[in-house]
């Protein structure tokens, strides 16, 4: 019997009454907005490259008149195929059946299919369409969910893992792609929350919309869970095609390299950064001023806006950029942004990924409202990230760099491997204004012209203290650079550390300030 008809006999032995019901169901999916599992599959994989297994796993439930229902596949599609050329492991929610919810054997397709990933140093792609836990299976189906949390917890490091959220994916749900590297949200069809609008309702007697409690939105610009926006999944998926060009196949490997190209003319270093040191610029035109052809991805793009993380090439190799952003809050740290930058600063470890850091920021961002989120311990996220890292190191400072955020951004006490800084860059304690009102305040009051008093020792003290200059001096800046030779300097810098390896003291792991 072929496969074809063995498949005809399998569904033909089952309830006519639940394929009708799967085929409404499959209306009602399109009628949202959205695809079926094998659609997504089939949009995001290279043509005809998908291969399927455990076609016929079933659950073996038997209460609350289980054992009397057939669920195709179980309510979940897993496999492996292709994505431009490049080998990875997947499984996709099917919401068509039993509206994806999961139970034991749905949970060991996926962690089978998660085990298959690691062993074979592939990237795993999760695509969640889920009305949560099987209740009728009851603590199965949480041992199924802890079991997928476990091989994410494994897996973390080894391989990279991208979860794609296209549709709710509720409870307990939201912990397997809040454990892995990237996350996919598409505008009006992906929803996260731990507790649902109802509960929400009966336990506070508040009205609140799934949208506005955890639609893409929120995840993109709110709470930092989602990493990646789109309009429409054929968005979605091409997103994921481009990262997935950029970041290697597993921990042991180093990303594809392309041909080198050079900047794009329009992004001109010299034009980007402003000659006063207090109007703002677009660090993104920066990095586009650097990278091959001008080609950036940008990661979290709408969270923490006030630093900017994402990939880029630079002589055809992958890097991994972080740079403060003066348009937004001067650029400073801050809790979100910190938190940001120090998981996307580990991943690059992670995966032998280079890190290039720009410069540009007057500190940590002052005020009661951080002091009580805790920016001492989120702060600390980003120290922790860049000290353990043991990739390649590149620093540049733009402009201002004072006091503990020259620190955090990956100066040379922080392992560094190259820093360099612009002639104009501002390297202190604090900035001079702030300097000058402490350092001479005696001297400014008793002047007969206070204003003309402080511009003076504004002055003095910026020529003593806030340039690259007296940190060059020190060691702690490698070179003073012009603007004109910054591409260069890194591209020799990556050159010469290519093989760069580093030993540090046995530990079973460090303890991050999570």
């Amino acid at each position: 019997m072929s496969l074809t008809s063995r498949i005809m006999d399998f569904f033909s032995r089952k309830s006519t009454v639940m394929v009708a019901e799967t085929e409404q169901s499959i209306k009602k999916q399109a009628a949202m907005g959205k695809l079926t599992a094998r659609q997504r599959i089939e949009a995001l994989l290279d043509n005809a490259s998908f291969h399927e297994y455990d076609l016929f796993v079933e659950h073996k439930a038997e209460d609350f008149g289980m054992d009397k229902k057939f669920l195709p596949r179980d309510g979940v599609i897993t496999g492996t195929g292709d994505i431009v050329g490049h080998p990875i492991c997947i499984y996709a929610q099917d919401f068509t059946v039993a509206g994806g919810s999961l139970g034991l054997a749905h949970a060991r397709k996926i962690t089978k299919i998660m085990d298959h990933a690691v062993k074979l140093g592939i990237p795993l792609i999760g695509i969640n369409d889920s009305g949560g836990a099987r209740i009728q299976e009851g603590v199965n189906s949480l041992a199924g969910y802890g079991e997928i949390f476990f091989r994410n917890t494994l897996a973390s490091g080894v391989i990279p893992q991208i979860s794609v959220i296209l549709g709710p994916c509720a409870g307990g749900a939201v912990y397997s792609p809040a454990l892995t590297d990237f996350v996919f949200v598409v505008d009006k069809i992906s929803k996260m929350f731990i507790t649902g609008p109802e509960v929400i309702k009966t336990v506070l007697g508040e009205e609140i919309s799934m949208e506005d409690l955890g639609g893409a939105r929120i995840h993109s610009e709110i709470t930092g869970n989602a990493h990646f926006f789109a309009e429409s999944e054929l968005e979605c998926f091409e997103q994921i095609k481009r990262l997935v060009s950029f970041i290697p196949w597993n921990s042991t490997k180093k990303a594809e390299k392309f041909p080198s190209k050079p900047p794009k003319a329009k992004y001109n270093i010299n034009a980007i950064i402003p000659k006063e040191s207090t109007q703002p610029y677009d660090v993104r035109d920066i990095i586009k001023s650097l990278c091959d052809d001008s080609d950036f991805l940008e990661v979290q793009e709408h969270f923490a806006a006030n630093i900017v993380i994402g990939f880029a090439r630079l002589n055809g190799q992958t890097i991994g950029v972080v740079g403060n952003q003066p348009l937004v809050l001067a650029g400073v740290l801050d809790v979100d942004s910190s938190d940001k930058a120090g998981r996307f600063i580990r991943f690059c470890d992670s995966f032998n990924i280079p890190l290039l850091t720009l410069v540009d920021l007057p500190g940590y961002l002052p005020g009661i409202d951080q002091e009580h989120a805790g920016v001492i311990r989120h702060g600390a996220k980003i120290l922790y990230a860049y000290s353990e890292a043991t990739v390649p190191k590149i620093t540049v400072i733009l402009r201002k760099a004072y006091g503990g955020g020259y620190i955090a951004m990956c100066s040379k006490h922080l392992g560094a491997d190259f820093v360099f800084a612009l002639p104009t860059a501002e390297i202190a304690v604090m900035g001079p204004e702030g300097a000058a009102n402490i350092i001479f305040k005696k001297e400014i009051s008793e002047a007969s012209d206070p204003d003309a008093m402080r511009k003076i020792k504004v002055d003095e003290y910026t020529q003593k203290f806030a340039n690259p200059y007296k940190a060059a001096s020190a060691g702690y800046i490698d070179a003073v650079i012009t603007a004109e030779e910054v591409r260069e300097h890194i591209l020799h810098a990556l050159h010469i550390a290519e093989n760069k390896q580093e030993f540090r003291p046995y530990r079973k792991h460090g303890i991050p300030p999570f």
